[in-house]
C-alpha cells in the first residue's frame, strides 16, 4: 500500500498545485543574493558583479586584483553562501521536525537543541578549541538536548505535544544556564568578549575555510532530511497506522533528529544562536505549497536561505555597527510564536 500526498497532507498551501512556484523561489533567492553582495559601504553594481564571477569561472587560479573584485570574492561572496546555507538548514530543520511532531510550534530553539548546541561551542571557546573540535561539540550538545528532550517528554509510552514543548524550554532553560555558568568562570579580557560575541549570532567571520567547514555536516542533514521526505509524510499520519504502512516511526525519527541536531550544531558552530528560523520559515513555506513534505522541504530551504540572507543583509547595513542576528530574528519569530501558539490551542478547543 503506497501512500498518497492527499493522505499525508490533506492541507494544500495557496499555491501548492501550480508548477511555477519552484522557479519563483529559486530566482528569489538569486535576486536576493546578488542584492547582498551589492549591498554594502562599498556598493558594488549587479552587473559588475557577474563579470567578476564569471571572470573567476574563467580563472579558478588567479587571486583578485581590483577592490571590487575582492570584496565581492573575498569578503562578501563567502558570507552570502554561509547564510544561505545556514538559512536552509535551519529552515529544513524545524520543517523536518514540526513534521515527526506533527505540529507547528515545534523548532530546533523550542527543543532547547540551539541551547544545546550553543553551550557545546561556549564550552570548546572557552578550552581554546576552535574549528572542526567546536563545531563537534556543538553538535553532540545539540544532540544531547535533544536526547534528553525526548526522555523527558515521552510519559508512559506517549509523547504529547504539549509535553514535547515543555520538555524543550526546560532542557533548553538548562542549557543555557549552563552557558551563563561558562560566561562567568570566562577570563573577561579574553574568552568572555569570543563567547558573548559569538552567542549573539553573526557572520562577519564568515570565510572560504569557515564556508568549507560548514558545508559537510549541513550538506549530509539537507540530503538526509530530502531522502527522508517520503517517511515524513508517513510519520504525519497515526504511529500505528505508519508502521502499517512499513515504516518504522522510531528509526526514522532518530534519522530525522541526528540530521537535525548535525544541521543545527553546525550552524552555532559556524554563525552562533540563530533562533527563530526554524520556526517562521517552515510556516511560511506551508502556507505556500501546503504540508505534503516532498514540496515542504525544498520550499523552507529556498524560503530559509533567502530568509536570513536577507536578515545578515540588514544586520550589517541598517546601522554603522553590526546587529547581531539573534536580534533580528528574535524581533521577528516571537511574535509569529505567539500568533501560532494562539492559533494552535484556539482550534484544539483549549480556553
Amino acid at each position: 500500500m503506497t501512500l498518497t500526498s492527499q493522505d499525508a497532507a490533506p492541507r494544500r498551501g495557496l499555491f501548492s498545485l501550480r508548477p511555477g512556484v519552484f522557479p519563483v523561489l529559486t530566482a528569489g533567492l538569486v535576486l536576493t543574493m546578488l542584492y547582498a553582495i551589492s549591498a554594502g559601504r562599498f556598493e558594488v553594481p549587479f552587473g559588475r558583479i557577474l563579470e567578476i564571477l564569471w571572470a573567476r569561472a574563467q580563472d579558478l587560479s588567479g587571486s583578485p586584483e581590483t577592490m571590487e573584485a575582492r570584496i565581492v570574492e573575498l569578503v562578501r561572496l563567502p558570507r552570502v553562501l554561509l547564510a544561505a546555507l545556514s538559512g536552509a538548514a535551519l529552515a529544513v530543520g524545524g520543517a523536518a521536525l514540526q513534521g515527526v511532531f506533527r505540529n507547528p510550534l515545534v523548532s530546533p530553539q523550542v527543543l532547547g537543541i540551539s541551547q544545546g548546541g550553543a553551550f557545546g561551542g561556549a564550552l570548546a571557546i572557552l578550552l581554546g578549541f576552535h574549528g572542526v573540535v567546536l563545531l563537534g561539540m556543538s553538535f553532540g550538545f545539540g544532540l544531547l538536548a535533544l536526547i534528553l528532550v525526548g526522555l523527558l517528554a515521552r510519559i508512559d509510552g506517549r509523547t504529547e505535544v504539549l509535553t514535547v514543548i515543555l520538555a524543550g524550554m526546560v532542557v533548553g532553560a538548562f542549557f543555557a544556564a549552563l552557558v551563563s555558568v561558562l560566561q562567568f568562570l570566562a577570563d573577561p579580557n579574553t574568552s568572555l568578549p569570543a563567547i558573548v560575541y559569538w552567542l549573539m549570532g553573526s557572520f562577519a567571520t564568515a570565510t572560504w575555510p569557515r564556508l568549507g567547514l560548514a558545508v559537510p555536516g549541513m550538506a549530509f542533514g539537507l540530503i538526509l532530511v530530502w531522502a527522508l521526505r517520503y517517511r515524513l509524510n508517513l510519520l504525519a499520519l497515526d504511529e500505528a497506522e505508519a508502521r502499517s504502512l512499513g515504516v518504522n516511526p522510531d528509526r526514522e525519527r532518530w534519522f530525522i533528529f541526528g540530521a537535525v541536531a548535525l544541521m543545527t550544531g553546525t550552524s552555532v558552530a559556524v554563525a552562533g544562536v540563530i533562533g527563530w528560523i526554524g520556526l517562521v520559515v517552515p510556516h511560511a513555506a506551508r502556507l505556500i505549497v501546503g504540508e505534503d513534505h516532498r514540496r515542504l522541504i525544498p520550499a523552507s530551504a529556498l524560503l530559509g536561505a533567502a530568509y536570513l540572507v536577507v536578515i545578515d543583509t540588514l544586520a550589517r547595513t541598517l546601522t554603522a555597527a553590526e546587529i547581531p542576528l539573534g536580534v533580528l530574528t528574535a524581533l521577528i519569530g516571537a511574535p509569529v510564536f505567539a500568533v501560532l501558539l494562539r492559533q494552535h490551542f484556539s482550534r484544539a478547543g483549549a480556553p
